[in-house]
């Protein structure tokens, strides 16, 4: 302390001595001795920088005959303390009185013009240079070079290097940077291989470049090269080259390798150890990361600014508020408290623990600093933490302070629909160039998804130039969303004819594609396949996505045999399994998952409970079905929604409780909505109750009057009862409204190629035969002693023309088609968009048993499994 100290008090009083000085001697005579005036230079420059430049410019400006080599120093100076606009406009006062300047002069210059953004500049000293006789100087044309390269201008950047008489490794340094700085990784690469076939050999920065152009890429096997050719020139202990080279590793996802690069180390600087740190937290080595911080601190490296923001990232990762507190105090003593990069880390740390006043706190104290990282580091906070009001009030404060977003701002904000508006946000997309952009383009397609507007999705997919597999993931990800199973396939077959290799979410997502009602029965199996042969399949969100779709498919026990064999299960696989014998009918497994959830101490969501009422009604286990949705409220603290209650009214009305159903509702803390009303409308119609169903056939078409359910149930409830004028004034009511009734239909694959069928339908070119097949049965069904109930026909027709309607329904033509169309043994597997009727119900339990058939009916309830004359459902749905 007491050396510290007595150098402080030398400098302060050298100072002093200068000043005083400087005004005596001038004050005689004005300094015009060169030798003087380098004296003076000499004597400033053992100042602290802060004050010996501007103290050096006095002295210049005073000076009758400006030196060019102090002119340069000072030159020099203001260069590399960063301030560029005064050192160009020095460069320019100094041009106007018309002294001469020399290549120094110009390179500098061109390095300042290059670092403010000033390509109009930086072309006049281009011109100056040329004026000057400086244009073959080998230092002028590099500083072009890169000039050039930093205002974007490649074209003329290339062409200077070109028309270079002399070059070197300083030359095409200067332009493997250019390019990479402008991202054209590709061509760094393929530059540094032509430098290196003309026996250039590259300096410890020209493989920094390299290799940091191939870590933005990813690029291992040619940043091995570069490594061995580093090695080769002798660069392998060289720490800056090492740190590149750990750079690249961490970044390609070899960390191992660049932790042995760090471990072969003979000198790390705080540079290699960050590098180290921050390769672990990109990894997402957490644990790993912070070790290597604790070895750090006991190596005694000073922390410095890099350093804390790495760690404070890795707090904002795992979500520890605490030592991120801790962090923020110990980044305040070291004078590192209005560091950008530490103020904008800690945001985004107390964004992630939810400290979101905190987080706007170091916001609001970077005003003036503010930049587009910033604003959109706090817009994502918002986003995060659910408060997507006060994330778009942001972004328009932001615009109209004229901070322009960038692709991560717009990729963001997008994610706060329907808060804000897409369609103004793609218009300034449009306006700002961002809509070719990956990320961007991405974003907007998946915005447009969720609106439902899968045609524009699929345009701004088409206009995203260099498509990622992220953009690939995501387009498949929308059309299994909206339900289109072919477009998701045709993508998925793009995307492979295009060479690009699917990963585990692209998986995923046409998996999930494949379990919607349009999909054929054999594609997901046939992805199921080739994530075997990418060994994909074991990923979690791969075999999560198989679970579903076996179970919505109807191939509930190789959904099971999936389940089974995960190593690894999220709550997705879990619900879904639950869900999944739900809708089997195999009530009891589905609560011995949940009691297997529940012995493990799993987490569980509301979706889990749904599954299990679900199950629970489907079984008709009504008491259980109660008891869990109080072990919801009570033993889970997760507030029942609309969902939940709608299951409870399902419950007791499938029972034939209607009253408990109506209490449910009663009890209701929010209005029911319209789910709640069809469900107990449905059971009303089962049940034959008029004065019920006619109050649910109110609320429902309150609600949503342009839904036919409503209207036919209602109707059909009164043609049960017989009275055939309300009937008449229901379908009248739907006509002057124009509310068009849903017809019933069914489909079958057969072969590959999915059939499909309304009652009555006469249009298969196979129709003769399924009407034979469906008259062979109706006579081998009445020596079985079968009679049509014809309680399901609800016209006002005589006896035998309702046993005709019924005969023809389109789920009994699927299964007639279905029994000549396949090989004897072959399980039958056909949907239904409607209620399977009661009558239908008996008839094909018949036929299971008459052909010796399996057939699996999806109805729009739950599947039907019928062998040998019984369904799974027990005739309880």
């Amino acid at each position: 302390m007491i050396l510290t100290f007595s150098s402080r008090t030398l400098k302060v009083s050298l100072l002093n001595q200068i000043l005083n000085l400087y005004p005596l001697v001038y004050s005689i005579k004005p300094i015009s001795s060169p030798h003087a005036i380098t004296l003076v230079f000499k004597a400033f420059s053992s100042l602290p920088r802060t004050c010996n430049i501007s103290n050096a410019h006095q002295v210049f400006d005073k000076s009758s005959r400006p030196n060019l080599l102090q002119f340069n120093n000072l030159l020099f100076d203001y260069s590399r303390d960063g301030r560029n606009r005064e050192a160009l406009n020095l460069f320019l006062g100094f041009c106007s009185s018309g002294s001469a300047v020399d290549g120094s002069t110009l390179s500098c210059v061109l390095k300042v013009c290059g670092c403010l953004f000033d390509q109009v500049a930086g072309r006049q000293v281009h011109c100056q240079c040329i004026k000057s006789g400086f244009g073959e100087h080998v230092s002028v044309g590099t500083s072009l070079v890169d000039m050039y390269m930093k205002t974007e201008s490649i074209g003329d950047g290339k062409r200077v290097f070109d028309e270079m008489g002399e070059k070197n490794v300083v030359s095409w340094t200067a332009l493997l940077a250019g390019y990479a700085q402008n991202g054209l990784h590709d061509l760094t690469f393929d530059l540094f291989v032509q430098m290196h076939l003309q026996g250039v050999k590259p300096n410890p920065f020209t493989f920094a470049t390299v290799l940091g152009a191939l870590a933005s890429q990813g690029k291992f096997g040619k940043g091995s090269q570069v490594h061995n050719i580093a090695v080769k020139s002798g660069f392998e202990s060289t720490t800056f080259v090492c740190n590149s080279l750990i750079n690249m590793y961490s970044k390609s996802g070899m960390i191992r390798d660049a932790r042995a690069v760090f471990d072969a180390m003979e000198n790390r600087d705080v540079v290699t150890w960050n590098g180290m740190i921050a390769g672990y937290v990109t990894n997402r080595l957490d644990l790993e990361a912070f070790e290597m911080f604790y070895f750090m601190r006991l190596s005694g490296e000073k922390l410095t600014q890099s350093v804390f923001a790495t760690i404070v990232k890795l707090c904002a990762n795992i979500k520890e508020l605490g030592f991120a507190r801790q962090l923020h105090c110990r980044a305040l003593k070291s004078g590192f408290g209005f560091d950008q990069n530490i103020r904008t880390a800690l945001m985004v740390a107390y964004s992630k623990c939810s400290e979101m006043d905190e987080a706007f706190k170091m916001f609001s104290m970077m005003e003036g600093v503010q930049n587009v990282v910033t604003w959109t580091a706090m817009i994502s906070g918002y986003l995060q933490n659910g408060v997507k009001e006060k994330a778009v009030h942001l972004f328009c404060q932001m615009c109209r302070e004229g901070v322009r977003p960038n692709h991560f701002t717009y990729s963001t904000i997008l994610t706060a629909q329907p808060s804000i508006s897409i369609f103004q946000v793609h218009a300034q997309v449009i306006k700002t160039n961002y809509e070719k952009s990956p990320s961007v383009g991405t974003a907007l397609l998946d915005a447009y998804v969720k609106i439902g507007n899968g045609e524009t999705a699929a345009k701004i997919f088409e206009s995203i130039e260099e498509k990622d597999i992220v953009a690939w993931s995501a387009m498949l990800a929308g059309y299994a969303q909206i339900g289109e199973t072919e477009g998701a396939v045709k993508i998925f077959r793009q995307l492979v004819k295009e060479g690009i290799k699917p990963n585990e979410f692209t998986f995923s997502s046409v998996i999930h594609a494949c379990a919607g009602p349009t999909a054929a029965v054999e594609q997901g199996k046939q992805f199921h396949a080739f994530s075997i042969k990418t060994r994909l399949n074991n990923a979690l969100c791969v075999s999560s996505a198989l679970v579903t779709m076996y179970a919505k498919r109807g191939n509930i026990e190789s959904a099971n045999e999936v389940f089974k064999r995960q190593g690894e299960r999220d709550l997705i696989s879990w619900n879904s399994m639950i869900s999944g014998f739900a809708q089997h009918g195999q009530g009891k497994r589905a609560l011995e998952i949940f009691e297997n959830m529940r012995q493990q101490q799993l987490e569980m969501d509301g979706i889990t409970f749904i599954g299990v009422i679900s199950a629970c009604t489907h079984a008709g286990l009504v008491e259980e079905g109660q008891r869990y949705f109080n072990m919801l409220v009570n033993n889970y603290d997760i507030q029942p929604k609309m969902e939940h209650y709608s299951c409870m009214v399902d419950l007791y009305s499938r029972a034939g409780m209607l009253e408990k159903a109506m209490d449910i509702i009663n009890k209701m803390p929010f209005p029911a909505g319209a789910t709640v009303w069809r469900t107990l409308l449905a059971a009303c119609h089962v049940r034959r109750n008029l004065e019920l169903g006619e109050l649910a056939a109110q609320k429902l078409i309150s609600l949503e009057p342009q839904d036919s359910a409503a209207y036919v149930l209602l109707s059909n409830i009164y043609a049960a009862a017989g009275k055939w004028q309300e009937r008449s004034m229901v379908r009248k009511l739907m006509d002057d409204r124009k509310v068009k009734k849903e017809a019933g239909y069914s489909w079958i694959e057969v072969k590959n190629k999915t059939y499909t069928f309304l009652a009555g339908d006469l249009s298969h070119p196979m129709s003769e035969r399924i009407y034979a097949k469906l008259k062979e049965l109706s006579i081998r069904l009445t020596e079985m002693g079968y009679q049509p109930d014809t309680n399901y026909v609800l016209h006002d027709v005589e006896e035998e023309h309702k046993a005709a309607f019924l005969s023809q329904h389109s789920e009994r033509l699927a299964i007639a088609f279905g029994l000549i169309a396949t090989p004897p043994g072959t399980t039958i597997q056909i949907i239904k968009n409607l209620r399977v009727c009661g009558d239908c119900h008996n008839v094909i339990k018949l036929i299971s048993l008459i052909e010796g058939r399996d057939i699996v009916v999806r109805d729009s309830n739950r599947f039907h499994h019928f062998k040998g004359g019984l369904c799974s459902c027990g005739d309880y749905w």
